[in-house]
């Protein structure tokens, strides 16, 4: 098992500013009384999930400078985090991670990580429009190598992280089909469309470009956008909300 290092995977999907910290695996780490109070009756393997990816995030907010504290699940799950951050928790089999960013710089974050192999047998259809598929029967001619519909489905997950603690209270709730999502395998970014009530603030573009890769990105109006690598035989997926600032991934 190795603990998170010097530079996460996640590092390169983020803004300056912003913390992360990865395991891959789990690790024997306390929680507070609150916590275990949540997560008490949980199978093992649950609640070392759950303490893993709040090590993960209290190794990133000690890096912005918070001390330990209880992270708690608020609504639909969302963890809630101290005054003046945002963030977002993601695991899968073998990998728990946490991003978090002071929220003068940046207004919202989602991440995912996902195995990176093909979805199971239909649920490409349960989350992708017809015009998705046909995007991703493309991206598949130009790189085969890679699982387009897993990443799409990771895309999704970030978007919704991403988009709930801004409307997930009074927007209107949209499903995976719902958003329409664009990948661009040259820069390794994507571009999301919402329906009108949950698209993000402002209209910028957040200072993800598309361009080259041998597929064509869309258009310029005002949409979602976030980053995606494969690396270590997962998918991961980052989408950042910087409120008009232009995002400039961490070195």
């Amino acid at each position: 098992m190795t603990t998170g290092t010097p530079r996460p995977l996640l590092g390169g999907l983020l803004p300056d500013g912003a913390r992360a910290a990865e395991v891959f695996g789990d690790l024997e780490t306390a929680l507070f009384p609150e916590e275990r109070a949540v997560i008490g009756r949980a199978v093992a393997a649950r609640q070392r999930e759950f303490a893993t990816v709040r090590h993960c995030a209290r190794q990133a907010l000690s890096a912005l400078g918070h001390p330990p504290g209880p992270l708690l699940p608020g609504e639909r799950g969302a963890p809630r985090w101290p005054e003046g951050v945002v963030g977002s928790m993601t695991h899968c089999a073998g990998y728990r991670a946490a991003a978090v960013a002071p929220r003068r710089d940046v207004l919202t974050l989602g991440i995912d990580a996902t195995p990176h192999g093909p979805l199971p047998r239909g649920v490409l259809a349960e989350v992708a429009g017809e015009e998705e598929r046909r995007h991703l029967a493309e991206l598949s001619r130009v790189r085969p190598e890679v699982h387009w519909d897993r990443v799409l489905f990771s895309a999704k997950e970030a978007l919704y992280k991403a988009w709930f603690p801004l409307y997930g209270s009074h927007g209107t709730r949209w499903g995976f089909r719902d958003a329409n999502v664009r990948l661009c395998p040259g820069r390794k970014v994507f571009r999301a469309r919402l329906p009108a009530t949950g698209t993000r603030p402002g209209g910028g573009d957040g200072g993800v470009g598309c361009g080259g890769g041998g597929v064509g990105c869309g258009d310029n109006s005002p949409i979602w956008k976030g980053r995606w690598l494969t690396a270590r035989g997962l998918v991961l997926t980052a989408v950042v909300d910087a409120s008009g600032r232009s995002v400039t991934p961490a070195s």
